[in-house]
């Protein structure tokens, strides 16, 4: 015998199924939600912050890392003539407003403090002014004093 199936039937059939799937997700839905959430406990009129569990021990505060110190240098000349002016200037990072500069020059392996000194200005800039007496290539850099804080080395040829 055969069989035929009326579209209703289908539909009906069809419809009891994603009702039974529908109220199956639901019920998984309020059981889900069956659990209480914490609250956080009030201070006042504002939330506290939440004390770390007992499983799970407070990290210690890590102290913020000090921004490296820095000086840049630049000089106003490639090459001078003995005892001519030349000036230097550059930018500091993580050093005080008016803390002390020296310039110095590199003789025999070690670096000598020359003369020329200055302070940091506001906006973290110095100039300084040096006269060169010594002919031959001069090596020179700005040091903060007492600290281990140079600048990079320049040259100047002096004639």
């Amino acid at each position: 015998m055969h069989r035929t199936h009326h579209p209703v039937s289908r539909a009906l059939g069809a419809g009891a199924l994603s009702l039974a799937l529908l109220s199956a997700g639901t019920a998984g839905a309020f059981a889900a939600q069956a659990k209480p959430s914490p609250m956080p406990s009030m201070c006042g009129t504002k939330p506290c912050m939440a004390s770390p569990s007992p499983s799970m021990p407070a990290k210690p505060a890590m102290p913020a890392k000090p921004a490296m110190a820095s000086i840049s240098i630049r000089a106003d000349k490639a090459s001078a003539r003995v005892g001519d002016p030349v000036t230097f200037t550059g930018r500091t990072k993580g050093l005080k407003v008016g803390s002390p500069l020296v310039l110095q020059h590199q003789k025999d392996g070690k670096w000598i403090p020359l003369k020329a000194t200055t302070k940091i200005k506001n906006g973290s800039s110095y100039a300084l002014i040096a006269k060169l007496n010594t002919k031959g290539t001069e090596h020179l850099r700005v040091a903060a004093v007492g600290k281990k804080v140079y600048s990079p080395t320049v040259t100047v040829d002096v004639t």
